[in-house]
Formats: C-alpha cells, structure tokens, sequence
C-alpha cells in the first residue's frame, strides 16, 4: 500500500502530461490509500475543470465517483497532534502534512510531486516521475 496525494488521483483520471505515470503507478502498486481531505482537494481539482469548462458536470461526478471506488476501504483519519509536528519542522502546508502523516501510520511512502513535501520529507515522500 502507498498514499497518494490528490493530484496523484487528478493525473490518474484526468488526462494530460503525467496520466501515463500514475497509470504506470496503479498497475505497479494498485493498493492506494489517502487521508480523507483528498475528497474536499479532488473535487477542488474538478471544480477547476468545470469552470474552464474541460469537463462537463457529469464527467465531474463520475470522476469523482471512480476515485471514491478506487479509494473504498482505505481512506483514513489522521492524528491532528501529528500533523502540526510536521508541519512545525518544515515549510509544508497542513495540507499536504496529511499525506506525510498518513504514509508515517501506515509505515509506507508518500507518492507526489509537491516539491516542498519531497524535500522535506525525502525519506517519505517519492516523486511520481522522477527528475
């Protein structure tokens, strides 16, 4: 199991420059799990996609239904104390804090391209595309 962030999700189902990637990565690791927040960021993502009209309401819904399926069963709650350490001993947001946590408690790596989160956290976090 790994943890990935939203835009980990956002390039799996919307297609563009970094699709084949995370696709690359579902089939090499297809156990998926994310701190609840990923729903509020994904559909933020989505609600990007409908204002500048590259989606339809439908294909939104849809989209965020798929991921939902995808992430049935390992979406989790994290520890508000742990979070605010990580983010106390570094830059990142709360935020992406969450993902950090997350992969801790379940003692796996974090799967992003926030470069805030791999520097500070380079020995949990990996870059979907490495470079």
């Amino acid at each position: 199991m790994i943890v990935v962030d939203s835009n980990v999700l956002a390039y799996l189902y919307l297609p563009g420059e970094h699709t084949a990637q995370a696709e690359a990565l579902l089939e090499r690791d297809p156990e998926w799990a994310a701190p609840v927040l990923w729903r509020s960021e994904f559909r933020n993502i989505l609600a990007g996609c409908l204002r500048r009209k590259t989606i339809s309401f439908d294909q939104a819904c849809s989209l965020q239904n798929e991921a939902e399926s995808l992430l049935a069963g390992a979406e989790f709650e994290v520890d508000s104390t742990a979070v605010l350490e990580l983010v106390r001993d570094s830059d990142c947001s709360a935020y992406g804090c969450e993902f950090v946590a997350l992969a801790i408690k379940l003692g796996t790596r974090l799967v992003t391209m926030d470069k805030k989160l791999l520097r500070a956290f380079p020995k949990r976090a990996a870059a979907l595309i490495a470079g």
